[in-house]
């Protein structure tokens, strides 16, 4: 459904949309956007209690977003769910094994994988309306101060990745509105560890 957000799952204590404690809440600085694409976000459901899952920042900053747990107990299987919800033409943000891939001919969805990055390989492995969908892929992200550790290199975080498909579709502006916030994110979340400014430690600890 869009729009929907499970808040009984955001630890108690935090802002129920963006997951941050409300001395810190996010919401007032997440932009309002309208895109010709439609993005669905596949969120693993370990994603939903953490305070640094981006991929509901994105999910309220896009209208017309929409945000699809996977994994999450009681949830629909979501091979019928996903096919439901993505309208050809349409690509998965992800990394494609042939190099850069270019978005497909009058593109109208764009399928986002929110997990780790194993998790989100694996989702992309078993899922059949990911693995039927062409790749879109993006260049790394610039060198900075991050929430989480990254894996991989050229790991980003989804917020990111949305932002650098704005941005290869055509939507600077709306690009740089995200990578905006997430520049605030970041901020925030390592202040709130009391990591900020970033040169206090040179390796940030996984954040939950």
């Amino acid at each position: 459904m869009a729009g929907h957000f499970p808040h009984a799952a955001v630890p108690a204590g935090r802002c129920p949309r963006c997951a941050f404690p409300p001395d810190a809440c996010l919401c007032a600085e997440i932009p309002r956007l309208r895109t010709p694409w439609r993005f669905v976000i596949l969120r693993h459901a370990s994603e939903i209690p953490r305070m640094t899952n981006s991929g509901r920042w994105a999910a309220l900053a896009l209208e017309g977003a929409v945000l699809h747990d996977h994994a999450r107990t009681g949830a629909p299987s979501s091979d019928e769910a996903l096919a439901a919800l993505i309208a050809s033409p349409a690509a998965l943000l992800f990394p494609s094994p042939h190099g850069e891939a270019r978005p497909p001919e009058g593109l109208r969805t764009v399928v986002v994988a929110d997990a780790t990055w194993s998790q989100a390989r694996r989702m992309v492995q078993r899922l059949a309306p990911l693995r039927a969908l062409p790749r879109l892929s993006l260049p790394a992200p610039a060198a900075g101060p991050r929430m989480r550790q990254v894996p991989v290199a050229g790991g980003m975080s989804t917020l990111e990745a949305v932002a650098g498909a704005l941005e290869v579709l055509g939507d600077g502006a709306g690009a740089a509105s995200l990578r905006a916030l997430h520049r605030l994110a970041v901020e925030r979340t390592l202040r709130l560890k009391g990591m900020w400014p970033p040169d206090r430690s040179r390796h940030p600890p996984y954040l939950p």
